[in-house]
């Protein structure tokens, strides 16, 4: 049985370490802070890069996970996920316009479609 290994963020140190999802909290190497699962597909952004990591910030914070395995194991269906802060202040003022919720409204592909 293979054990994949899935992306931790903390996103205060902007550090990203992939570690097995065993159930353990696992900490920030740097400010011993519990780190946040991220999921399979994450790819972080440069640490000085503020626009990206704001919007790592949102769709965590937001409950979402940077995921595109199926649950069935069949294939892969990649997710959207904001890239910038701009592109999470554009959902976000859909969302409060149409009544969605922040998970909801960040994980819009193009905003216009909601």
């Amino acid at each position: 049985m293979v054990t994949y290994k899935v992306h931790y963020v903390c996103v205060s140190c902007r550090q990203s370490h992939k570690l097995p999802r065993d159930g353990a909290e696992h900490l920030c190497t740097r400010c011993r802070q519990p780190m946040l699962f991220a999921g399979h597909d994450f790819a972080a952004p440069r640490k000085t890069n503020d626009r990206e990591w704001a919007a790592v910030a949102a769709v965590l914070g937001a409950g979402l996970r940077y995921e595109g395995f199926e649950p069935c194991g069949c294939g892969r269906d990649p997710k959207y996920r904001p890239h910038t802060s701009a592109q999470v202040r554009a959902r976000r003022r859909i969302a409060a316009r149409r009544g969605l919720t922040d998970a909801e409204a960040l994980a819009l592909r193009d905003p216009a479609d909601a």
